[in-house]
C-alpha cells in the first residue's frame, strides 16, 4: 500500500514508540505525593519543557489535553467564556471560513446556546485570510469581539495564514488570537513567543506521536474557562488525570518531528511538486487548489510542504477514494473528521470553487515515511480512476435522469 494521508494521521515515529512504550511500563499518578507519583510528575513536567523548547513557549504556557479537538474547543469556548464574563459586550467571534469543524462547531455551537455573534472571515482563492479581512472586520466592532481564531495552515489544501500578522492587527484592537496549527508543528517553523498568538492549538497523531492527546499553549496572562472541571490540573484550566506513557510519546514526536522539519520539508515539498506534475500530466484538465507553496509567509513556505490537492472535473471524491484504494493507493477528499459525509469541501467552496469542483477532489499527504515510489504509484493509477470515476458518474446521471422522466419529473 501507498499511504498518502498522513495530514489524517501520520505513522509514529519509532522514537516517540520506544519512549511511550518505556513509559507505560511504569506506574504512578502524576498527581500522587509519594514515590512513584513523583517519578510521573517528573517524566510530565519533563516533556512539557520539552514541548515548550521546541515550539518557543514557556514550560507554564503548555496545557496538556487530548487532542486537537479538545484543544480548540477548550480555546473557542474558553477564551470566549472568560472574555464575556469580564465584559458583556464581547459576544462576537471572528473565525475563518476554511476553519477545521473542531473550530468551527464549537464557534458555531456558542452561537446557538451563548448568544455568540458569528462572522466568518473571508479567504481568497487560494485559501488565505488577508490582513485586510481581519483589519475591516475589527473596524467594525473591535470592542464587540471576544477572539478571534485564524488556523496556522489549512488542513486541506495546505495554504499557509499570516499568523504573526494577523495577530498584530489583532492585538491592535485589544483581541486575542488563537491559532489551529495541529497541521503545522513538525511541517513548519512554528514559535508560540515569537508568533503573537495568544493560543495555539496541537496534536500528537500529526507528528509522529500517539492518538488521543495533544496540547493547547496559552499565554499566562490570558484567561480561559475550563471546559472540564475536577482536580483543578494543567493551571485549572484542564482537570483530569494525566496520561503519563503518552505525554512523553507527545513530547518525543514534537521535539525529533521539529527538530527533522528543516531538512524534511524541502524534500517533501519536492516530492509533492512531482505528484502533481505528474498527475496534471495524466490528466491534463485536472486542477490544483491552494497556495503553490512558492511564495513565503512569515520567513517559511506559504504552502504545507507535504499537502497536494486536486480538483477531477466530472468525478465524485468518494468514487475516486475507493478506486485509488483498490489500486493500494490510500488518500482522502479532506478532513478525516467528516469522512463519509457526502458533503462539498466546505474549504474549496469558501475559495470561490462550485459545488460540483468541491465533491470531486482528492487530497494526496506526505510525510516522513513517502518516498518516490509512492508518487510513482499516484502516477500511474490516477489516470485509469479517474476515466472509470467519469464514466460512472455519466452513468448515475442517465439513470437519474431515466428515474425522473418516469415519474414525470424534470
Amino acid at each position: 500500500m501507498s499511504y498518502l494521508d498522513h495530514a489524517a494521521t501520520t505513522p509514529m515515529l519509532p522514537s516517540a514508540v520506544v519512549a511511550m512504550s518505556e513509559a507505560l511500563s511504569c506506574t504512578g499518578n502524576a498527581s500522587s505525593l509519594h514515590s512513584a507519583g513523583r517519578a510521573a510528575r517528573r517524566a510530565v513536567e519533563e516533556s512539557r519543557e520539552s514541548i515548550a523548547a521546541a515550539l518557543g513557549a514557556r514550560p507554564s504556557e503548555v496545557v496538556l489535553t487530548a487532542g486537537g479537538t479538545e484543544g480548540d474547543n477548550l480555546a473557542v469556548k474558553g477564551i470566549y467564556w472568560a472574555r464575556k464574563a469580564a465584559d458583556p459586550r464581547r459576544t462576537r467571534l471572528l473565525v475563518s471560513a476554511t476553519e477545521h469543524h473542531a473550530v468551527l462547531e464549537p464557534a458555531e455551537w456558542l452561537a446557538k446556546h451563548e448568544g455568540a455573534e458569528l462572522e466568518l472571515l473571508e479567504v481568497d482563492e487560494l485559501g488565505r485570510v488577508r490582513p485586510e479581512s481581519l483589519r475591516a472586520a475589527l473596524a467594525e466592532g473591535a470592542e464587540r469581539t471576544a477572539l478571534v481564531s485564524v488556523m496556522w495552515a489549512n488542513n486541506e489544501v495546505g495554504t499557509v495564514n499570516p499568523v504573526r500578522e494577523l495577530a498584530e492587527i489583532a492585538h491592535r484592537h485589544g483581541v486575542p488570537l488563537h491559532t489551529d496549527a495541529v497541521q503545522a508543528v513538525g511541517a513548519l517553523p512554528v514559535d508560540f513567543g515569537a508568533c503573537g498568538a495568544d493560543a495555539l492549538t496541537l496534536t500528537g497523531h500529526k507528528v509522529g506521536g500517539p492518538y488521543g492527546v495533544g496540547a493547547l499553549l496559552l499565554r499566562r496572562e490570558l484567561d480561559c474557562t475550563p471546559l472540564i472541571h475536577g482536580g483543578g490540573q494543567e493551571r485549572d484550566v484542564r482537570s483530569g488525570t494525566l496520561d503519563v506513557p503518552s505525554v512523553v510519546g507527545l513530547a518525543v514526536a514534537v521535539a525529533d518531528a521539529v527538530a527533522e522539519a528543516p531538512r524534511r520539508a524541502p524534500e517533501l515539498a519536492a516530492l509533492r511538486d512531482e505528484l502533481v506534475r505528474r498527475v496534471i500530466e495524466a490528466v491534463p484538465d485536472a486542477v490544483a487548489n491552494g497556495d503553490p507553496g512558492h511564495g513565503v509567509i512569515d520567513g517559511a513556505p506559504s504552502r504545507l510542504p507535504g499537502i497536494a490537492h486536486l480538483s477531477f472535473p466530472g468525478c465524485e471524491g468518494d468514487s475516486l477514494i475507493m478506486l485509488m484504494d483498490a489500486h493500494g493507493i490510500e488518500c482522502s477528499t479532506g478532513s478525516a473528521c467528516t469522512a463519509g459525509v457526502a458533503t462539498p469541501s466546505h474549504v474549496l467552496l469558501a475559495m470561490g470553487a462550485d459545488e460540483a469542483t468541491a465533491r470531486g477532489s482528492l487530497r494526496f499527504s506526505l510525510g516522513h515515511t513517502s518516498t518516490a515510489a509512492d508518487v510513482d504509484a499516484v502516477a500511474g493509477a490516477i489516470g485509469p480512476v479517474v476515466e472509470r470515476a467519469r464514466r460512472a458518474g455519466h452513468a448515475g446521471s442517465r439513470q437519474r435522469v431515466r428515474v425522473a422522466s418516469a415519474a414525470g419529473g424534470w
